[in-house]
């Protein structure tokens, strides 16, 4: 198939292409330009064609959706601390951007795979429950909002002009590949201090919990979703139904590296808990595989092999 991947030189974009290639399938990737991306694809760069460019750009994104059969749509500013500080910027590319895709889909009749998260569920939801795919969305934040508005708008023009999309909801991704550095991921942010010698700072008491679920988990799940039919107008969680402290996360970490863990006061509008319920996608076959504690060895061993690409 011909594939589009927008975000396709971000941290799960690379991932995804990566794998696609390899089932044969003709990549392109419309990604923002800079140095992280082209490190993202440096093993595959001469294999796919590359178009440059942010998908708030109407004709552009109309031109480079054209000719292709599946829009894997990964393109965002995805996280919650710089929509704190940049909430303008985040909207207009979260939300107007998919709007853009959304209208070259509807236009040229491709099918469309978005990728939503679970940051739309926020908080408010009983202690004791795992989320489903009808779960309220409450988003804490102005990047969970977007990522709500956009879920819903999708949504609406499956409902309102029958366009073949499907929304998947992973929950915490984290693996080989991602960064740290202003505005990184708490895993590799937390690593990365660690080998550094620097203390890790936790914030607040440590017991959110999230569902952190491998790379390689999240692209199985995008693989079983391009495979699959039947899937038009279907949201579907993908994580692993287990939650996993802060703390915990930091303590492991640290003892590690053999550095201390320090608490600094909680962040504005995160999320206290994530639990994923996955029922929906193991009815279609599909599981995850890799445990957490082995999946982070697995980055451990990568960071230290990779400490420059981890920053």
């Amino acid at each position: 198939m011909r594939i589009l991947i927008t975000g396709g030189a971000g941290f799960q974009g690379s991932h995804l292409s990566e794998s696609l290639l390899k089932k044969g399938h003709k990549i392109t990737i419309l990604n923002t330009l800079s140095e992280r991306a082209f490190l993202n694809i440096k093993n595959i760069k001469n294999k796919v064609k590359l178009v440059w460019g942010s998908i708030t750009d109407p004709e552009l994104v109309n031109k480079t959706v054209r000719e292709h059969d599946v829009v894997f749509h990964l393109a965002a500013y995805i996280n919650v601390d710089e929509s704190r500080l940049h909430p303008e910027r985040t909207i207009e590319t979260n939300v107007m951007g998919t709007v853009n895709i959304l209208n070259a889909v509807k236009e040229n009749n491709n099918r469309l795979i978005y990728v939503s998260s679970c940051e739309v569920y926020g908080d408010g939801h009983p202690d004791d429950s795992k989320l489903s795919e009808t779960a309220e969305m409450r988003p804490n934040s102005p990047y969970a909002a977007s990522k709500a508005a956009a879920d819903r708008i999708c949504y609406s023009y499956f409902k309102t002009f029958d366009t073949d999309i499907t929304i998947v909801r992973p929950f915490n991704i984290f693996g080989e590949g991602q960064k740290a550095g202003q505005f990184g991921a708490l895993i590799p942010i937390l690593v990365n201090k660690a080998m550094g010698g620097e203390n890790l700072t936790v914030f607040g008491d440590g017991k959110q919990a999230r569902d952190y679920m491998h790379v390689d988990d999240v692209i199985s799940a995008y693989n079983l979703v391009l495979n699959s039919k039947n899937l038009k107008g279907k949201v579907i969680n993908f994580g692993t139904g287990k939650g996993t402290k802060i703390i915990d996360i930091a303590n492991y970490i640290a003892k590690n590296f053999k550095v201390k863990v320090v608490h600094a006061p909680a962040r504005p509008g995160e999320v206290t808990k994530f639990g994923a319920d996955i029922s929906f996608a193991r009815s279609l076959g599909w599981k995850p595989k890799v445990d957490f504690w082995q999946g982070l060895d697995r980055y451990i061993e990568w960071a230290i092999q990779n400490a420059k690409y981890v920053r």
